[in-house]
């Protein structure tokens, strides 16, 4: 059974373990994502989790409101959408249905709260493996769009389109 739990110092080397990975850079290679003080900070609109599976954690999920992120990395957004960012954290447990489930239980999160309208998520452009993942998991092309120096595809999930009866057992 897989578990999200909120991210804390104690990850810190792991997180910064599986930042090295060769599937984690090219995912996201021009982040750094600053663990040690961003793991102490606990902003009111940003949840930073760690995926487990019988405790033993596999990946990392950021939800953010990007209306009220403070870098606005995603410009002017409309209230009530979230953003979400998501890795699995070792090569050797990607292909196993874990990124499909972190992904659903992430949505689930998102959709519990009653206002949120949609989820945003940014692959870069070079990543088509990630664009079939969010297809599959019923989110649209919104557009392409350059994040600083990178190159992504914006796709959205509205409410509407998404499917809590997916949701799976690991």
């Amino acid at each position: 059974m897989m578990n999200l739990r909120a991210a804390t110092l104690a990850d810190l080397a792991l997180l910064q373990h599986w930042d090295k990975q060769a599937h984690v850079v090219a995912s996201d290679p021009n982040d750094d994502w600053n663990w040690r003080v961003e793991l102490g900070r606990t902003p009111d609109w940003r949840e930073q989790l760690i995926a487990e599976i019988e405790g033993r954690p596999i990946g990392f999920i950021q939800i953010i409101d990007p209306a009220q992120e403070d870098s606005h990395y995603w410009g002017d957004v409309a209230a009530n959408i979230r953003a979400i960012d998501i890795w699995i954290g070792e090569e050797s447990n990607l292909s196993k249905g874990y990124g499909t489930k972190m992904m659903q239980l992430a949505l689930a999160r998102c959709f519990a709260e009653p206002v949120v309208t949609a989820v945003l998520i940014d692959p870069l452009v070079s990543n088509t493996r990630a664009h079939r993942f969010y297809e599959r998991l019923g989110f649209k092309f919104v557009e392409r769009r350059r994040f600083g120096d990178d190159d992504c595809l914006v796709y959205r999930l509205n409410r509407a389109d998404w499917y809590p009866q997916s949701i799976i057992r690991l």
